[in-house]
């Protein structure tokens, strides 16, 4: 699934050919993706795109008359292309701009989202959401009193997205092993200094990795056809039976949270 960075990559790469443009029409030909496409996409014709941003992994296109949610669930993607670009298998939808580009949304297992919301402070999945991973509100005396009395294994605890968005199994990884912390270690047994690394561990994997364009996944490309790189520089994400960066001991996986986890036995302790 194309995680935090991946998707702000895309949301800079697509801006620039929408932001300030007229959509002239929104083209579906699948409607039926992990929620059926919103028919108010259909019905927008003529209207100007103000700005674009993003919340959690969804994509957020602001025009004059309402919100265009986006979201390329497990193996979606977007592209700019021209209006005469030909038309491939799993295709499903194109916002036609005015300046002879389109943003067409390609997605093998339908997973992603286009909805509508005339309101997005009353956007019902945004409703739950906790802050933003690289906002000044994720601090660390924030995720110390959200780990208190939370008897679950850390690495779980980290991709609540009631807890804090964004964080996806890729990078809490990464993080848990820069920070020396188990991933079954439970969020209660957290002390403050721990929370503090953490978060500040967080916001530079995260930064870092969006400048470097995002995570190589064989699902996700940037905008301009280009895969991302921060996969090279990955320490323990699957790199079972690797030696570890750090002491040389065989990296381990195990599955919690049904997502696979990796770590250093000897670098990452549950105490």
């Amino acid at each position: 699934m194309p995680e935090l960075p991946e998707v702000e990559t895309a949301l800079r790469g697509v801006t620039p050919y929408l932001k300030g443009f007229i959509i002239e029409k929104i083209v579906v030909r699948q409607p039926k993706l992990r929620w059926t496409v919103s028919p108010e996409l259909t019905e927008l014709k003529d209207v100007k795109v103000l700005n674009l941003t993003r919340r959690a992994k969804y994509l957020i296109i602001h025009t004059e008359k309402g919100y265009i949610i986006g979201h390329l669930g497990m193996s979606g993607s977007v592209r700019i292309v021209s209006h005469d670009s030909p038309i491939n298998k799993h295709d499903h939808v194109d916002i036609v701009m005015s300046n002879g580009k389109l943003l067409r949304y390609n997605d093998p297992r339908r997973f992603g989202a286009w909805l509508w919301t005339d309101n997005l402070e009353e956007f019902h999945l945004f409703l739950k959401l906790g802050p933003e991973p690289l906002s000044e509100e994720f601090s660390g005396e924030y995720l110390f009193k959200k780990s208190r009395q939370k008897s679950i294994a850390l690495k779980v605890f980290l991709m609540d997205n009631a807890v804090v968005v964004g964080v996806g199994n890729i990078y809490a990884n990464e993080t848990l092993f820069l920070c020396g912390l188990h991933p079954l270690k439970l969020a209660k047994n957290l002390t403050r200094k721990q929370c503090e690394l953490l978060v500040e561990t967080i916001k530079a994997v995260l930064t870092k990795s969006i400048v470097q364009g995002g995570t190589t996944l064989k699902d996700f490309l940037q905008p301009d056809g280009r895969p991302g790189y921060f996969a090279q520089s990955l320490l323990v994400y699957g790199n079972k039976s690797k030696p570890c960066p750090q002491c040389g001991a065989k990296i381990e996986s195990l599955v919690i949270g049904q997502r696979n986890s990796y770590f250093c036995p000897h670098c990452q302790k549950k105490k």
